[in-house]
C-alpha cells in the first residue's frame, strides 16, 4: 500500500477562468450561441432582460461577464458572483432531468449531426442499401452511449459521520501512500472511470474549499500511471468541516474526451456527496487525505465504487487546529 514516489506538479497551475478551463469545440459553440441568444433577448425582449436583472442576487464588482439570465452562469458560476433564487430561475428544471447539464450541448449537437447525416443518406437514396442500416445502427448506439454517459442519478449519501465517500463511479486502481506536493505524506485512492460509468464527480467530505487549480497537460490513458503527473487535471483543496483536516480531490483527464468541468471556487462551503463537476468520457479521479488519518480502508484495487454512495474508508477524529 505504501509508495515512496514523490509526485510532481504536472505543469504551471492556473486559476480556472470558467467551469471548463480546457475549452473545446463544443464549449466554444455553446458560448457562441450564448452571445447570439443575449443579443436576441436584448433586442426583442428588453422587459425579460430587466426582470431577470431585477431578480438577480449576489454581486460581481466590476463584472467582466455578460450575464442576462441563469443560463449564462452555466460556464461562469465559479468566477461570477451573481445567482438567482430557484423560484426566479425559469431554467432550473434542466438540473432535474437526471442528465448532466454540462452534457446537454453535446447531446444536442450530436443529435443534429446524426439527423443531418440521415437526411443526406435519405436524399441520396441510400436507405435501401444495407450499409446505410449498419451505419444507422452504429450511430444510434453511439447516441445512446452519449445519453447513458451523461446520466446524473440521485444518490443516497451515507449517514456515517466519519465516512470518506467516493468522489466518482468506477474501478479502484490505486490505494497507496505518496508524497504529495503542497500536501505532505498522503493516502491516495484513485478511481478509473470508463465510458460506461457516471462521470459526475462528488465531494468526499463536507467542508470549505480553499483552492482550485487547473493544470494543462497531456491526454494519456487514465489507467497509465504517468497520467497522474502528465495529464491535464484540476485539483480541489478543501478543509474538512469541524477538523480543518486537508483533503484534496483531483480530476484527471483521459485519452478520449479530455474535458474537465468543475464549478467550485475558493471559499465555497460544501456538503458531503454534493456534486462538484464532471469529467467528460474516460478519466480518473483521485482523493487524498493526510497519511495516518484513516481509521479503516474499506476498498481495494479492483473494487467497483459509486460516487457519493460507496464508503472508501472511515477517518479518525482529530481536534480542530
Amino acid at each position: 500500500m505504501s509508495s515512496m514516489v514523490q509526485q510532481a506538479l504536472p505543469t504551471t497551475p492556473q486559476t480556472p477562468a470558467c467551469v471548463q478551463p480546457g475549452g473545446g469545440w463544443c464549449c466554444a459553440l455553446e458560448q457562441a450561441w450564448g452571445r447570439l441568444r443575449r443579443w436576441w433577448l436584448r433586442t426583442l425582449f428588453p422587459g425579460y432582460v430587466r426582470r431577470m436583472e431585477a431578480n438577480r442576487q449576489g454581486a460581481c464588482p466590476g463584472c467582466p461577464h455578460d450575464i442576462v439570465d441563469p443560463r449564462d452562469l452555466k460556464h461562469l458560476r465559479n468566477v461570477c458572483g451573481y445567482w438567482w433564487r430557484p423560484e426566479d430561475d425559469p431554467f432550473a428544471w434542466r438540473g432535474r432531468l437526471g442528465f448532466a447539464r454540462h452534457g446537454l450541448a453535446e447531446l444536442l449537437i450530436f443529435t443534429v449531426v446524426l439527423l443531418l447525416l440521415g437526411g443526406v443518406f435519405a436524399t441520396l437514396g441510400a436507405m435501401t442499401h444495407y450499409l446505410f442500416w449498419i451505419l444507422a445502427a452504429a450511430t444510434g448506439i453511439v447516441w445512446l452511449e452519449i445519453v447513458w454517459f451523461f446520466r446524473d442519478p440521485e444518490r443516497a449519501i451515507p449517514a456515517d459521520a466519519d465516512a470518506l465517500v467516493s468522489p466518482a463511479d468506477g474501478t479502484v486502481t490505486n490505494v497507496e501512500e505518496i508524497d504529495e506536493p503542497g500536501f505532505g505524506r498522503a493516502l491516495r485512492i484513485s478511481i478509473f472511470l470508463s465510458i460506461f460509468n457516471v462521470h459526475v464527480n462528488r465531494l468526499p467530505r463536507a467542508g470549505r474549499i480553499t483552492q482550485v487549480r487547473y493544470f494543462p497537460g497531456a491526454f494519456l490513458d487514465a489507467r497509465n500511471p504517468d497520467s497522474a503527473v502528465r495529464n491535464e487535471q484540476l485539483w480541489i483543496d478543501m478543509e474538512e468541516a469541524g477538523t480543518n483536516r486537508p483533503i484534496r480531490v483531483k480530476q484527471i483527464s483521459g485519452a478520449i474526451a479530455r474535458r474537465i468541468v468543475c464549478w467550485l471556487k475558493a471559499g465555497d462551503l460544501v456538503q458531503q456527496g454534493e456534486r462538484l463537476g464532471m469529467i467528460k468520457l474516460g478519466s480518473r479521479t483521485d482523493v487524498l487525505i493526510p497519511a495516518g488519518q484513516a481509521r479503516a480502508i474499506c476498498v481495494k484495487v479492483g473494487d467497483q465504487v459509486k460516487g457519493g454512495t460507496t464508503i472508501l474508508g472511515t477517518l479518525i477524529h482529530t481536534d480542530r487546529h
